[in-house]
């Protein structure tokens, strides 16, 4: 069932309702709650991109180029659409405590700042994860009737009795390409910019209450900060996946690693790894 707004909904409006999910959910739903994904389609159409924001989020995210759109710039767009999906009643899952896990992106071609995209987002492939539930928020984004733009972001459901991460595990790393400082307010940066202020990035209070002894940099910060680095030699088309392994505790000291088409970020002390990549 496709739906479609007129707007871009408000993140600023969403978030307090994320947060009041759990009492929502011992509230009665009209015609039986379910544990099954909503079938809904948002779409918003004709969306412009603001030049002020795009300057906002190159500068935190490390991206030079203004004359298109970064390939993780369309998230912007998607994520509002994915939130007002997950804080509906409807939705099995509160959305506070689910980690994204995964995203992959595929840019058809380059986007110009100019042109107007078309976004839809949907939840979809619902499934057992060793360490509880994992579904897909799919995000598309059309240009006229040309699909742009394609992003999977992959998101767990923790349940009690799960099996334990093996992300931790050591492998070889790649020699260091660069190494970056990570500011402890880039979550804050971030979510000012994304819209995206989940207080496990952006409070100390808010991440010990998720169990995190400081904040954490958002998932999809580092994967953009790796395009970033890899600006220059970024073909037109191409398909970038992202692992978000362990949590990158702020502020930090980190070494960025590539591998032919595999590319990773690492603490640079422990070597333990945060996020691995893959670039074709």
């Amino acid at each position: 069932m496709s739906t479609e707004l007129s707007s871009t909904p408000s993140l600023t409006a969403l978030y307090p309702r994320a947060v009041a999910m759990p009492l929502l959910r011992k509230l009665p739903v009209v015609g039986g709650g379910s544990r099954e994904l909503p079938d809904t389609e948002l779409v918003v159409r004709e969306v412009p991109v603001s030049l002020d924001h795009l300057s906002d989020y190159t500068e935190v995210c490390g991206f030079e180029r203004m004359d298109r759109l970064p390939a993780t710039y369309p998230h912007m767009l998607a994520f509002p659409l994915q939130m007002r999906i997950m804080t509906e009643r409807a939705f099995p899952f509160p959305v506070l405590g689910l980690v994204h896990i995964e995203n992959t992106i595929t840019q058809h071609r380059p986007v110009s700042p100019d042109e107007r995209l078309t976004v839809s987002v949907q939840a979809q492939d619902l499934r057992d994860h060793d360490r509880g539930k994992q579904f897909t928020m799919a995000a598309n984004a059309h240009v006229g009737d040309e699909l742009v733009w394609v992003s999977r972001s992959v998101y767990l459901r923790r349940t009690a009795g799960g099996g334990s991460s093996k992300s931790g595990e050591r492998d070889e790393p790649a020699p260091a390409r660069a190494h970056w400082r990570v500011p402890a307010d880039i979550g804050r940066r971030y979510g000012a910019v994304s819209g995206d202020r989940n207080p496990i990035h952006t409070s100390g209070i808010g991440a010990k209450l998720f169990g995190m002894p400081r904040p954490i940099a958002h998932g999809m910060w580092v994967k953009a900060r790796c395009l970033a680095e890899l600006e220059e030699t970024l073909p037109d088309t191409f398909t970038v996946s992202a692992r978000f392994k362990l949590p990158l505790l702020l502020p930090a000291q980190v070494a960025f690693a590539v591998r032919e088409h595999d590319f990773e970020v690492r603490d640079a002390s422990s070597g333990k790894p945060h996020l691995s990549g893959t670039l074709r």
